[in-house]
């Protein structure tokens, strides 16, 4: 570093030994940082005559403070949680987003990372629709990119997506847990890499506890209502010892509770019932409500943009990074006696 520049963030967790995101903590006064490691970091500051006040100045000099936001799905409820964590984060840095919309379309998608580049951002995020692997926006851009919630099938890349492979573990462990050990599994969209993982981290679950999937494999179909309702029909006809039944999405249960009710089917008392990525418009108002799996959308957002930010002042880990989710327990899963 030469007298004539400005000591950076990256330089100052260098001189501490630490990472550029608990450096950031460090100096902003966050949780989360061991007493030692803030004195490590705040003395670097200070050897290198850099403050805390400074942390702006320092991360932005020689850039224009704007990063884009580039997502196939702004209308649906996966983004939303994404795009506020994203800018929960950006915040912190005063940092001003681009949000644009490809709707999914390849070709509008590249017209608005031309528009982006034109405008100079310091980096951009990409936002997938689905879970499924999706091909690089570029390799050779001036600027970093990260991909959130779609990884990217390049291992250079940087990407942040929920881990469903642990979500679906988690959710069959707590089933487990509520001495249930004939467990049906309705999911969505084989297709669908969320599916196949949600049910491969469920199985693996099962297995280590000596148990399996009743009929040995998941039912495939569609992420609706309307695949619940049928679905159930066909496990209790196949299975009539099932006291459990784990869904692949929130909308899946909600079809299979609004049967159980129809038939007078105590739940959870003869049937568990479990859902997944807790979309409380539909888990809350359930009869009864649903226990559920939170996929952490917000973390996503967050940690994406964090990961930028990182790249921007010189580097974040290349790879694909898993947030984990969360249990949310509710009436539909009351352990039995």
């Amino acid at each position: 570093m030469t007298e004539h520049r400005p000591a950076t963030l990256k330089d100052i967790a260098a001189r501490a030994g630490v990472s550029l995101a608990t450096a950031s903590k460090a100096l902003n006064g966050r949780q989360h940082v061991r007493a030692e490691t803030r004195e490590r970091v705040q003395r670097a500051a200070e050897e290198l005559h850099f403050s805390p006040n400074t942390l702006a100045q320092g991360l932005f000099a020689g850039r224009t403070g704007t990063v884009g936001l580039i997502t196939s799905d702004l209308e649906g409820r996966l983004s939303i949680p994404i795009l506020m964590g994203a800018e929960d984060a950006f915040g912190a840095g005063s940092m001003s987003v681009f949000l644009c919309d490809a709707r999914g379309d390849t070709i509008r998608e590249q017209h608005h990372l031309r528009a982006l580049l034109s405008r100079r951002v310091d980096g951009i995020i990409v936002l997938g629709d689905t879970a499924n692997p999706r091909e690089t926006i570029g390799r050779k851009l001036p600027v970093p990119v990260v991909y959130a919630y779609a990884p990217s099938t390049h291992p250079g890349d940087v990407s942040v997506v929920p881990d469903n492979i642990g979500a679906g573990r988690l959710a069959a462990e707590h089933l487990i847990s509520c001495g249930r050990s004939r467990i049906a599994y309705i999911s969505g969209d084989v297709t669908y890499r969320a599916a196949r993982d949600r049910v491969d981290g469920a199985s693996a679950a099962l297995e280590a506890a000596g148990l399996g999937l009743l009929g040995g494999e998941a039912l495939y179909g569609a992420w609706s209502e309307v695949w619940g309702r049928g679905a159930i029909h066909a496990v209790l006809q196949r299975f009539p010892e099932v006291d459990a039944v784990l869904c692949g999405s929130d909308q899946i249960a909600r079809g299979v509770l609004d049967v159980l009710h129809e038939l007078g089917r105590d739940v959870p008392g003869e049937l568990a019932v479990m859902g997944h990525d807790n979309w409380e418009q539909l888990a809350v108002q359930a009869r009864p409500p649903l226990t559920t799996i939170d996929m952490n959308l917000q973390e996503v957002g967050h940690q994406a943009a964090r990961l930028l930010v990182e790249a921007i002042d010189g580097g974040a880990p290349a790879g694909t990074h898993l947030v984990p989710g969360r249990l949310v327990t509710r009436a539909s899963t009351i352990p039995t006696a």
